[in-house]
């Protein structure tokens, strides 16, 4: 199955070998580039469950931000220098991961704590921090969303998406055909953050809040827990699109990815194509394409 995200003017395709890279440039021309997967993340691991949602999520972040830095150049005419964009990309994915941690897990726990100090109940006050966390989500994806240039991203977002459609479809990868399809799709990365999310009020309801630093830590380590169990959820819905019950169950990750995306322009549909076209020449290269 093919895979990918959108990247600033541009969208990447994770393939069975590599991942490949297409971005507008200033000038209207397509610049392409291949991505090697790690070595670790498309080995053994990634066939064990729950195991595996941790090494797929672990290879999104760092792929991805590599790919941001690449998109961040190209889309500016610029010439991306590797040597010097690594220190960056590692402090760029470090800052990101502890804000994320900050704003949607420790966050909610400290407001929920001085609203339980008046209620003095822990289930009700894990009710509430999960339902903070839900909004705290909801509304900085809604936020970001305002910026243009993140609107534009949504737009390649939904590019990436119908054009994976069409492949998964058998359909020829023609910017009239690719139009056809939904912009949003059940694997979509933004429905796994909604799942972890969803997940970790259903694990958190039970997990006792005293003493405070036990449930301060409880939030961090189970965060491997939940990212394993929200993957399986998602591979799980995406195997059986087919069922109706599956799509009721989906509905919400559906719905969210209308904040996320957006229906693209030709040129960028144009981008999703190369890239797509792109990753699937690497497959079919008998060397491997990561070497």
């Amino acid at each position: 199955m093919y895979g990918g995200q959108a990247v600033i003017e541009g969208v990447m395709i994770r393939g069975l070998k590599c991942c490949a890279l297409a971005v507008r440039r200033p000038d209207g021309t397509i610049a392409k580039h291949v991505l090697p997967l790690l070595p670790w993340s498309n080995g053994k691991s990634r066939k064990i469950p729950f195991v595996r949602g941790l090494v797929v999520l672990s290879e999104t972040m760092i792929i991805g931000m590599k790919a941001l830095s690449i998109s961040s150049a190209e889309s500016v005419g610029e010439v991306f220098e590797k040597k010097k964009n690594i220190v960056g990309t590692v402090i760029t994915l470090s800052i990101a991961f502890l804000f994320a941690i900050c704003l949607f897990f420790l966050l909610p726990v400290f407001i929920s704590e001085i609203i339980n100090r008046n209620l003095s109940n822990e289930f009700l006050a894990n009710v509430i921090e999960g339902l903070i966390r839900l909004f705290f989500f909801i509304g900085y994806i809604w936020l970001i969303g305002r910026m243009k240039e993140i609107q534009r991203v949504f737009g390649y977002h939904g590019a990436e998406h119908m054009t994976v459609h069409a492949v998964e479809s058998g359909d020829t990868l023609s910017i009239e055909k690719i139009r056809a399809y939904p912009p949003q799709h059940p694997r979509c990365g933004t429905s796994f953050l909604l799942t972890v999310v969803l997940v970790s009020i259903l694990l958190f309801i039970v997990i006792p809040r005293d003493p405070f630093w036990f449930l301060i830590i409880s939030r961090i380590v189970l965060i491997p827990v939940i990212a394993g169990i929200s993957y399986e959820f998602i591979r799980f819905t995406g195997l059986y699109t087919e069922s109706k019950i599956v799509k009721y169950i989906g509905y919400p990750n559906i719905w969210l990815q209308n904040l996320t995306t957006r229906q693209p322009e030709d040129s960028m549909i144009q981008v999703a194509i190369e890239a797509m076209n792109h990753a699937m020449f690497m497959d079919s290269q008998e060397n491997d394409a990561s070497g």
